[in-house]
């Protein structure tokens, strides 16, 4: 048996549509996972449900905005009932507002904290619900960040929305291990994405690869074997209530 073996598992990844969401569906695919691909933008939903499917797996897409937590529960029962109960949740979908913190508006922190906590926790709740229900041993993968170890400039509800899930993380873990639920957070670095590509290319951005400890970025690859660890059955079956930095050493400045 294979310890890495997720093949026919029902896997559910928010903010799908772009970036390191769109890269962990890829990569749950390849391991033949049945993907539920959910984001806002349906459009890039279907271009790249489409694209999996030519290389053999099954997806479906959800429109899902994850502030709204009637969204979350339509979509969870949505999932079930096209591709079965939820085996694994990649709580993906996040936002960032860059000011200084006496120039933080209501609004931003809202926006924010409806994003990426107030929707990732319901989003995991609404997983473990049918994990707990079908006696699944599930595995939950909450993406958080360095800044939720480390504040960031400018980054200010950014980075307590991060260290928040991290929180999270460890009291889903405590709760759910029982049921055989396993609920961890990766935090990666910084990572070249399409939505960083003009960040990279600025003046701050050549000052900060300079400043990180191998001078480099990371790829989206890079996380690829400790998202499959995560998500696996037996190999990780001891690995719950862990937060994991891969970060090429940032956090260890």
């Amino acid at each position: 048996m294979n310890d890495m073996d997720i093949s026919g598992r029902v896997a559910l990844v928010t903010g799908a549509s772009s970036g390191l969401g769109a890269r962990f569906a890829r990569v749950l695919a390849a391991a033949g996972a049945r993907l539920a691909l959910a984001a806002r933008r349906t459009d890039r939903l279907e271009a790249l449900a489409e694209e999996l499917r030519e290389d053999g797996a099954e997806a479906i897409t959800l429109e899902l905005d994850v502030a709204s937590v009637p969204a979350i529960t339509a979509a969870a029962a949505e999932v079930a009932a096209r591709l079965g109960p939820i085996g694994i949740l990649v709580n993906n979908a996040g936002i960032s507002r860059q000011a200084r913190v006496e120039d933080v508006t209501e609004a931003d922190y809202d926006a924010v904290m409806a994003t990426n906590l107030k929707g990732a926790f319901f989003m995991a709740q609404a997983a473990a619900r049918q994990m707990i229900a079908h006696g699944i041993e599930g595995r939950i993968v909450n993406i958080a960040s360095v800044a939720g170890l480390k504040p960031l400039g400018q980054l200010s509800t950014y980075s307590m929305s991060k260290a928040a899930m991290v929180q999270m993380t460890k009291s889903m873990a405590r709760e759910w291990g029982r049921h055989g639920i396993n609920t961890n957070a990766i935090c990666p670095g910084y990572i070249a994405t399409e939505i960083s590509a003009d960040f990279l290319e600025s003046d701050g951005g050549r000052k900060l690869v300079a400043s990180l400890p191998r001078k480099r970025m990371g790829e989206p690859r890079d996380l690829d074997g400790l998202l499959l660890l995560l998500c696996a059955g037996e190999a990780a079956r001891f690995i719950n209530g862990s937060i994991i930095a891969a970060d090429d050493g940032f956090t260890a400045l």
